[in-house]
């Protein structure tokens, strides 16, 4: 049934909506009411339930980081998009609306459960980033084709799959198409698809999934090989040392140096460049020792990175858990006396009870914030460890690379003062008129005069040495910017964690006491 919306005017997902939603859905009891008073933000919100509410447009949700599972069923939505923030999310119903194309998927890497039951669809598309799919409902849409189900043979883990309603399921090959194209398929239109039927459905098939299977494993390896290149380049990204492991720095200061076309023409260049240990070999042999410095700096940043992570997890563990176990220990040992506090028709007795569980409430905070404290210090102290090693690790790899690129240096200083040497030769020659009839005509214009044969050499010696500089700015650069940057962010998460603890801590203690100024406020009335 289409969804109209013509009579109805549009909702809009602003912040009103979604902040009753989340209430809604809350936790209730005693968790409700600290929700309450702490406030619930969207970014710890895992469900959310939108449906029912004649929402027209995606929008909105940027701030629920950590959602992964999101109901927008039975609306007016038209295209599906709005959510590229909502990376977590593993189950996402758009059942009843009126899409017409699948579309702003690409981002939900991590969504195991589809549903796009009852829209307007009529082809199977722009999916290919959903590779975890498990469960696709795309009944009653517009799907004509069986063909269009052949894009679904890239989800490897897709075992239940609805298309009953669709026009291609009136077609008498639908029965056995399916289950021969999808053979790791379990469950078609709600039921379960028998071993004999997938032999059947195969058998019948046979030659045209061969065919299939053959192309789709040329085309595998081809994505595999270009995959395989992406993630190594983005490792020598995350070093600073991308295609460092070849002659990429090397052809870039000649590609880009407009003088050096010129200067490799004059008489004698290219038998010096051939003996001179100026060569491309020489050179691409100190950017390869780059490249290796430069991973093996990479390689201890982050095992220093993650000893620490890990050590920081360990100790909020350990005191998470003894301040459980105080609060444990407090709830037991408090029960009864709490119960009876409550019960006690003695106004003496009951003032001096209170005052004696006012002073067990109190002796709780001081554990609770006591262990925070301790643990304070002790990340503190941890923090202070890593900022140290990861210093050591950090000036290490700069003074490495800076002998490195102080190598690739010297080689172009010594081959610009060869290059000078010859150019004022030439020059020398043309000024005796000597062998000016074999020399091109675009570099008889670098012969003008003395100053012009000293510019375009120095001219080209500099862009060399750009290049240089641009590759040691980089590597260091970004080598100290990520220390500083890492530092500061785990200085950030350690306050903002603290203040959460103390919060926590807080709101338990002001539990207690709440309960208890009920109990007296009731003894004086």
């Amino acid at each position: 049934m289409s969804r109209l919306y013509k009579t109805i005017e549009p909702s809009v997902i602003d912040d009103e909506m979604l902040e009753e939603a989340v209430k809604k859905q809350g936790p209730s009891g005693r968790a409700g009411q600290i929700a309450q008073l702490e406030g619930i933000e969207f970014k710890d919100v895992k469900h959310l339930q939108l449906d029912y509410r004649n929402i027209l447009k995606i929008d909105n949700l940027w701030q629920f980081k950590t959602l992964t599972k999101l109901q927008l069923d039975n609306n007016v939505i038209e295209k599906i998009e709005g959510l590229n923030t909502l990376t977590n999310l593993v189950w996402l119903d758009l059942s009843f609306n009126n899409i017409e194309i699948i579309e702003g998927l690409d981002e939900l890497v991590k969504l195991e459960d589809l549903s796009l039951y009852s829209n307007r669809i009529s082809k199977i598309e722009n999916m290919d980033s959903l590779v975890n799919l498990q469960i696709f409902s795309i009944g009653k849409n517009h799907i004509d084709k069986l063909e269009n189900i052949i894009y679904l043979r890239r989800f490897k883990r897709l075992r239940t799959l609805n298309l009953a309603g669709n026009p291609m399921c009136e077609d008498e090959q639908y029965s056995m198409y399916i289950p021969a194209y999808l053979p790791t398929l379990m469950y078609l239109d709600f039921r379960l698809i028998e071993k004999t039927t997938k032999e059947i459905a195969l058998e019948k098939h046979h030659s045209a999934v061969a065919n299939l299977m053959y192309h789709e494993d040329i085309a595998f390896k081809k994505l595999e090989k270009i995959r395989l290149q992406e993630e190594e380049l983005a490792l020598h990204k995350a070093a600073y040392v991308e295609y460092l492991n070849g002659p990429g720095l090397f052809n870039t200061m000649f590609s880009e140096d407009p003088e050096a076309p010129k200067l490799l023409m004059l008489p004698g260049v290219t038998e010096f460049v051939d003996i001179y240990p100026f060569t491309k070999a020489e050179f691409t042999n100190i950017c390869q020792k780059l490249f290796t410095h430069g991973l093996k700096g990479y390689e201890k940043r982050q095992k220093e990175l993650e000893h620490f992570l890990e050590c920081l997890r360990e100790a909020i563990e350990e005191n998470q858990q003894k301040g459980v176990k105080v609060i444990k220990e407090f709830e037991e040992k408090n029960k009864e006396q709490f119960n009876e506090i409550q019960h006690m028709s003695d106004s003496q007795l009951l003032e001096i009870r209170i005052k004696e569980f006012r002073v067990e409430v109190n002796q709780l905070w001081n554990k609770l914030m006591s262990l925070e404290m301790q643990l304070v210090d002790q990340l503190e102290e941890t923090m202070s460890n890593f900022e140290r090693n990861i210093s050591e690790i950090v000036t290490t790899y700069v003074e490495n690379v800076q002998a490195l690129i102080a190598q690739c240096r010297e080689l172009e200083n010594r081959y610009n003062e060869n290059i000078l040497e010859i150019a004022m030769t030439s020059y020398d020659k043309m000024g005796k008129n000597e062998g000016e009839e074999e020399m091109p005509e675009e570099l008889r214009a670098l012969f003008v005069d003395k100053d012009t044969v000293i510019n375009t050499v120095n001219a080209s010696h500099d862009m060399h040495l750009l290049k240089i500089d641009n590759q040691e700015d980089k590597m260091v650069t970004k080598a100290n910017g990520w220390a500083a940057d890492m530092i500061e962010m785990l200085h950030t998460d350690e306050i903002n964690r603290n203040r959460k603890r103390v919060l926590e801590i807080n709101i338990y203690v002001s539990h207690w006491r709440d309960e208890l100024d009920f109990l007296e406020l009731q003894d004086t009335n």
